[in-house]
């Protein structure tokens, strides 16, 4: 077995606390504010390409596709449970979206691939080492000029949210996410015009929304990193 697959983390981190996903997240995380904000931030258009980075039991990727209908959405998770789930609530739902399993630090998927990709609540669950591959990987996979879109835990912003995150911080991989080291993570890896666009408080901490930009060519056809060519 790979040793990659040792670190993974269910979710909530116990694997019998899956079923309970759902409505863990729709009580403590509000996601009925900051999963519409992140589908209309990501600006989808006929034809694209997105992909839910560690999607879950799919609640946003079924709200992408519904939002336009015309793009393809790829929902990617390492855990078959929550897929089989994800793959119900797409039926119940009447959309058409694949899922794929497989681990964000080792994307199953061509270069250049998508035009957008979102990573909801998934980052604290990796280590700091595959958060940077992660990270790379999504690079990897996005064409140039795509976009990067994702909502997880940052530095609190008042004093509860920073008791709130003392929570996360014990169950998650949250250390750099509290400290604020989420963005340098982002710019390390080649993304520009890194920008945070929204803030929520929620039950176990301050959750930040984040675009960033896979730069485009520059001359010759070699991809900028970090502005350079």
């Amino acid at each position: 077995m790979d040793e990659t697959r040792h670190q993974y983390i269910p979710a909530l981190r116990f694997g019998w606390l899956t079923r309970l996903y759902d409505p863990v997240i729709r009580w403590t995380m509000r996601e009925d504010l900051f999963k519409p904000r992140l589908v209309e931030q990501v600006g989808m258009q006929p034809g694209h390409r997105v992909l839910d980075l560690g999607c879950g039991t799919a609640t946003l990727t079924i709200l992408l596709k519904q939002h336009q209908p015309q793009s393809t959405i790829v929902g990617l998770d390492g855990d078959p449970v929550v897929l089989a789930r994800a793959r119900e609530k797409a039926a119940e739902a009447g959309v058409d979206i694949s899922f794929d399993e497989g681990m964000a630090y080792q994307l199953p998927y061509p270069d250049r691939s998508f035009d957008r990709v979102v990573a909801s609540l998934l980052l604290h669950h990796l280590t700091l080492d595959n958060k940077r591959r992660a990270l790379r990987e999504t690079f990897r996979v996005l064409k140039p000029g795509g976009q990067l879109h994702i909502v997880d835990f940052g530095r609190p912003h008042t004093f509860l949210m920073a008791c709130a995150s003392l929570i996360v911080r014990w169950l998650e991989e949250a250390y750099e996410h509290v400290k604020g080291m989420v963005p340098g993570l982002i710019r390390e890896a080649g993304f520009t015009h890194v920008e945070e666009t929204g803030r929520y408080t929620t039950g176990f901490g301050t959750l930040v929304l984040t675009r960033s930009v896979k730069p485009e060519r520059g001359a010759g056809g070699i991809e900028r990193r970090n502005g350079t060519s």
